[in-house]
């Protein structure tokens, strides 16, 4: 792998002009949604019983996950969502349907009896997860579900620029949903753009999207990779990363590939010859749970906006970075993105242009 390394100048002054461009702009959301509750306590012994820690309990919250945190994420920027998943007839959906009410989330998820409302509930201790419960469907959405998804997707579609599709591995997206999306994005004249939150094991799913946003492990790199690519110099850029990004944008013909690297912060591809790596803008990292949602929630705002694809990216980096440094997944405004583009130094892009010789 041979590559030129070449930095990129970067103003805050731009940055916050490109914040601003987010407001107001109309993002469709098709993915699992899905309840995160989180019960925080404290832990002073052990029980008798078994080794397991007592925890007494002090409060209880509530927040959307999955597509309905992409959704949160988008009406906390100034954009319009509209939120396609589904729902069981439990607690938990009266819950979730509260909430899409009070963050302003358009709300078109199918009811099925049938099938449960996925919900995680984290136990937290001293700022520890103790255990995490998931009460998930068994089965796939029924046919009718997606029917009635589909065709309002499709309706959806007529004025909006982006489609995000948020895949949990819960069931909604499958190769024929896909299909389906790909052939409503395409018979409409605007030409609207498909990006994916992606699960590895619908990657074949995926072909020709405009942009997946893979985090290492959904990449397949090691973890060893990204190790190394904190041991070595800040300009090195391991060449797993490059081999694995270049492997994604061949076989899946997207048009451009966001791997998340964690606390080496992210890179895109922008091509099969040409990727830019973005060091982290996080300053401290309680939990990253939701930072892919935010990441994904921030790039459909700016595509749709008509930003470039690295300014979207520039203002995800940063925007991830608020989140980690909080408990659960939550969302960002447009006054935390500005407060800390201005406060947090600007990140040292670099653009890589290389050749690969290994096989196709």
């Amino acid at each position: 792998m041979q590559s030129v390394r070449k930095e990129l100048s970067l103003r805050a002054a731009d940055l916050l002009e490109d914040i601003d461009q987010l407001s107001g702009t109309n993002v469709v959301i098709l993915g699992d949604v899905m309840l995160d509750e989180y019960i925080f306590g404290s832990v002073e012994r052990i029980s008798p019983e078994a080794p397991v820690p007592i925890v007494r309990i002090e409060s209880e919250e509530y927040r959307l996950g999955g597509a309905g945190n992409v959704a949160k994420n988008i009406t906390g920027l100034g954009g319009t969502a509209k939120l396609f998943g589904t729902l069981g007839h439990d607690g938990s959906a009266v819950r979730m349907r509260e909430m899409f009410q009070l963050h302003g989330i358009e709300d078109n998820c199918f009811q099925e009896s049938e099938r449960l409302t996925t919900c995680k509930t984290r136990i937290i201790a001293q700022h520890q997860q103790i255990v995490r419960i998931d009460r998930e469907p068994e089965c796939r959405p029924s046919s009718a579900a997606l029917e009635f998804l589909l065709r309002e997707v499709a309706e959806a579609m007529k004025t909006s620029n982006v489609l995000i599709v948020s895949d949990y591995g819960k069931g909604i997206v499958s190769t024929p949903v896909m299909h389906r999306l790909r052939a409503i994005c395409e018979a409409l004249p605007h030409s609207p753009r498909i990006i994916v939150d992606p699960k590895p094991k619908n990657y074949s799913a995926y072909s020709g999207v405009a942009l997946l946003t893979p985090n290492t492990k959904e990449a397949g790199i090691e973890a060893i990779a990204c190790r190394e690519m904190s041991e070595k110099r800040s300009d090195v850029v391991h060449r797993d990363v490059l081999e694995a990004g270049q492997r994604l944008l061949r076989e899946l013909h997207c048009k451009e590939l966001l791997i998340t690297l964690g606390a080496q912060g992210m890179m895109l591809f922008q091509s099969a010859s040409q990727a830019v790596h973005i060091p982290t803008a996080a300053r401290k990292v309680y939990d990253v749970t939701g930072a892919g949602d935010t990441v994904i929630a921030v790039m459909g705002l700016a595509m749709a906006s008509g930003l470039p694809t690295l300014q979207g990216c520039l203002l995800a980096n940063y925007a991830a970075g608020i989140v980690v440094g909080q408990i659960g997944a939550t969302a960002v405004t447009p006054d935390q993105l500005r407060e800390v583009v201005l406060s947090w130094p600007i990140p040292q892009v670099c653009q890589h242009s290389y050749k690969c010789h290994c096989s196709s």
